[in-house]
């Protein structure tokens, strides 16, 4: 019991020594790299975030992998994260292997149950996001998007208002098209 609670001087000091080259150096990489390194633009992107998040937990508090290997991990994960987004950049098949399309889930106040059901997403999850974006009737309802990143957009305004400019569904799958997941 007493292993639970206690540790020793030594190691409490290498769990800080190590968080902070570890922090170090996951702030150097995105200084180099820049901030896209942890958008949630792609689904890489998004398993990155949560790689690097697991090599730093595991590295702090487990005697393997030592902070040297732990340190080669985030190098490899973000020169892979750079790679990754030239290969968007560059666009083509690679990009579209890597990227997921967005997919349309309701529309003028109507919900897409085939894309719905395509996505996993309930009634009640997309209830729920409306509510979360204080839309108090349907009809004002534009358009929700599950984005590539699984975020889901509302868009949304009084039903005589502006109509929705094109550009803001560019690349999204709408009811019928192909490629449905």
């Amino acid at each position: 019991m007493q292993e639970w609670i206690y540790a020793e001087p030594a190691q409490l000091a290498w769990v800080v020594l190590s968080a902070t080259v570890f922090s170090a150096a996951v702030l150097l990489s995105v200084r180099i790299l820049g901030l896209r390194s942890f958008s949630k633009m792609s689904s890489y992107d998004f398993v990155m975030t949560v790689a690097v998040g697991s090599l730093m937990a595991s590295t702090l508090v487990a005697a393997t992998p030592s902070l040297a290997q732990g340190l080669a991990g985030l190098a490899a994960l973000f020169t892979l994260q750079y790679l990754v987004a030239r290969a968007r950049l560059a666009g083509g098949d690679l990009k579209e292997a890597l990227d997921n399309e967005p997919l349309l889930l309701m529309e003028s106040g109507r919900m897409i149950h085939e894309n719905m059901e395509a996505a996993k997403v309930t009634e009640d999850d997309l209830i729920a996001k409306l509510r979360e974006s204080n839309v108090l009737q349907p009809s004002e309802v534009r358009a929700v998007v599950l984005e590539t990143t699984g975020d889901i957009s509302v868009l949304h305004g009084p039903p005589d208002g502006q109509d929705l400019h094109p550009l803001l569904l560019s690349g999204v799958r709408t009811p019928g098209s192909t490629n449905v997941e």
